[in-house]
């Protein structure tokens, strides 16, 4: 299927790594320019070779979006290359083993600041100029954690409950201008970074050694779900890139499951 996306430009928040890269990746594989954007350059420039070496078009940008300053340096790497049609908030922190117990004030602060007032910062310094061509995407990244929130980590399932009430509010804004505005309710993602810690979890909580071993617990203590198994990128990045599309022109202001049918 040919999503349309040539001629399209994407910023990709938090891809130099993980889920990011995944849709970064995707998204020039369908056509679109894009822009990853990272605070460390070396694994930011490292992802975008990748990229250019595949016949993608690619740029960086570099910035920490927690900060007014990084996100101002962001908004100036991308618009040096030209407008930004796409915008993917996918920026953001978790950690499994917090709990109510362990969590202050100023942890709820820090998580806020970065997996929402993240977005809020790219949203105002990029729809803008999409609402006045006419035509753009945004596309947040959350969790299913944000309608399914569990005893763990409840500063984590807040903000995402946050992010998906951010997308919807700005679909409000933008009614009938042709800019769209999603989220993405992620499962479980396994990615190289994430994967060290969950098997230290699981053999700390007995539940194996190895990772053939462990996911299976994981997933049902963590993530029960119909597929049995925690989500990887690539199962996450063709629904970005779907959503990114002119294709889905009509769909705005839902929050979009993808987690393998996980029980509530």
């Amino acid at each position: 299927m040919d999503l349309q996306l040539r001629g399209k430009r994407a910023l990709v928040t938090g891809s130099s790594n993980g889920l990011g890269e995944a849709i970064a990746t995707r998204l020039a594989a369908e056509g679109a320019a894009v822009i990853v954007h990272g605070r460390d350059e070396e694994r930011t420039t490292a992802v975008a070779k990748a990229i250019a070496d595949a016949g993608g078009d690619v740029a960086c940008a570099l910035g920490d979006l927690r900060t007014e300053e990084g996100a101002d340096a962001v908004h100036a790497a991308a618009l040096a290359v030209g407008p930004v049609d796409i915008l993917v908030n996918n920026v953001g922190v978790y950690d499994p083993s917090r709990t109510w117990s362990d969590l202050a004030a100023a942890d709820w602060a820090d998580i806020y600041n970065v997996n929402v007032l993240s977005s809020v910062r790219m949203n105002q310094r990029f729809v803008p100029a999409m609402r006045e061509r006419g035509w753009g995407r945004v596309i947040q990244i959350s969790s299913v954690t944000g309608a399914l929130p569990a005893a763990s980590q409840p500063h984590y399932a807040a903000a995402n409950g946050a992010r998906n009430s951010l997308a919807k509010s700005l679909a409000r804004e933008l009614k009938n201008t042709g800019v769209t505005s999603n989220s993405v309710a992620a499962g479980g993602i396994l990615t190289s970074g994430n994967q060290p810690p969950l098997l230290e979890l699981g053999r700390q909580s007995g539940w194996g050694q190895t990772w053939e071993e462990i996911e299976p617990r994981l997933v049902e203590a963590l993530s029960p779900n119909d597929t049995g198994r925690i989500g990887r990128p690539e199962d996450y990045s063709g629904l970005v890139a779907f959503l990114a599309s002119p294709l889905a022109a009509y769909l705005t202001a839902a929050t979009f499951a993808a987690d393998g049918g996980w029980y509530g």
